[in-house]
């Protein structure tokens, strides 16, 4: 067995963790997003443009035959390279017969880069999503610069890929064309990436957020201030589904009731309980409470921090201590409490769920969301030939004894 392995899937998983019946490709794309403000370059109020690179790396159903290739990432010291083990070929042949494929678009973490969430996204291809994940310019590993040029460009970076990635699928001669169908589009952020995905749909931020001194400059945050004509263009009705995955700002002044009430795209928000990051009771939770424009779940992992199943697992490589960053990179994925491929496990369930009951439009899938709210709580009950008592109240999808230490909770519209 290879090491650094991305596509576990334990004898525990929940059911929908599994695989899809598509093989999954994998290429690399450059997109270029012209005239944007320079957020590292604004000086003396003056605004400069200049146009802002992006690397994408695709995940896409294939014509099954390739054999898999290791993806070749960056670690957290931005340093090291790692060969990360899943199921995707290197350019392998896109399976033009289920096209064109819904879109999902992964906006990682600060920093990060366009791998760390990489297992999600072979999954999703895998069960026909075509998977975008961005590398952020000025937030990855390599290129981690001011904080502003997060807080401005992370929505707007992953909206300048839907429209791309919808105009090359329509577009002829392109390594996409016919493949996308940019109008079922889920969007899954992490932590920074959460932030821009709640914004992406319909939370503004804060006045004060705009005027700190850390923050963004000359006011360029206000583009996405609550209640502005600029933040109300921004919405996109292709967005069909967000996951927010410890969601950063509300502890920092970014948030509140009025602009989180313009959230209008039903959104899974998964937190740790204990994530000392973007914080859990006064942090996701109360995004996830005030969010009241739009249905929304809040999947709880109990005693976990911030890198609650976003990242894959820390590579082999990671282990030891790094000088330049004062710890070792294991830190950056792993958690004190979980095991990495068991929330990465229950997260692709999830997804796959949410994403099927809202972008696919499968309401066979509601049960995997229709749970009692406390796994703890749930009832194992059936008669010695399987079928289920009355009584049974056990998540649905989870085997017997596996649903523990998780919560997953409703708000409709309006709550």
């Amino acid at each position: 067995m290879a090491a650094n392995r991305i596509d576990t899937i334990r004898p525990d998983a929940p059911e929908l963790a599994a695989f899809g019946d598509n093989a999954v490709g994998v290429t690399t794309l450059q997109l270029v997003n012209p005239d944007q403000i320079d957020i590292l370059n604004v000086k003396d109020g003056e605004l400069p443009r200049a146009d802002r690179s992006l690397t994408v790396e695709l995940f896409y159903p294939a014509i099954k035959g390739a054999e898999p290739t290791p993806l070749v990432a960056f670690m957290r010291d931005g340093e090291t390279e790692v060969q990360l083990h899943g199921v995707s070929s290197r350019d392998a042949s896109p399976a033009k017969n289920g096209a064109p494929y819904p879109l999902a678009i992964i906006s990682h973490g600060y920093p990060g880069n366009r791998f760390l969430l990489s297992h999600l996204a072979e999954n999703l291809a895998s069960k026909g999503y075509v998977v975008a994940s961005i590398d952020h310019t000025d937030s990855t590993y390599r290129d981690k610069a001011a904080f502003g040029s997060t807080l401005v460009n992370r929505p707007l970076d992953q909206l300048f890929v839907l429209d791309e990635l919808a105009r090359m699928s329509a577009a002829a001669d392109t390594p996409v064309s016919g493949l996308i169908d940019a109008g079922r589009t889920l969007l899954v952020g992490y932590s920074m990436g959460a932030y821009g995905a709640v914004i992406t749909a319909g939370g503004g931020v804060t006045t004060a957020s705009t005027e700190l001194p850390w923050g963004a400059p000359a006011g360029t945050l206000g583009v996405h201030l609550a209640g502005s004509e600029s933040h109300a263009k921004l919405f996109d009705e292709r967005i069909a589904a967000v996951v927010a995955i410890a969601p950063w700002g509300m502890e920092r002044g970014f948030w509140d009731a009025d602009g989180l009430a313009g959230v209008k795209v039903p959104t899974l928000f998964v937190a740790g309980s204990v994530d000392d990051v973007s914080g859990y009771e006064n942090g996701v939770r109360a995004i996830w409470q005030q969010s009241t424009g739009a249905d929304r779940h809040l999947l709880t992992f109990e005693h976990a921090n911030h890198n609650a199943a976003a990242p894959y697992p820390a590579p082999a490589e990671s282990m030891a201590m790094n000088e330049a960053l004062g710890f070792a990179p294991f830190d950056h994925y792993a958690d004190a409490v979980w095991d990495t491929a068991r929330m990465n496990n229950i997260l692709q369930h999830f997804v796959t769920a949410f994403a099927g009951l809202h972008v696919l439009q499968d309401n066979a899938l509601a049960p995997y969301l229709q749970l009692v709210p406390n796994a703890n709580d749930g009832v194992w009950a059936t008669e010695e030939d399987g079928t289920l008592k009355p009584e049974h109240s056990y998540w649905h999808g989870f085997a017997n004894r596996t649903a523990k230490g998780l919560r997953l909770e409703l708000l409709g519209e309006g709550e």
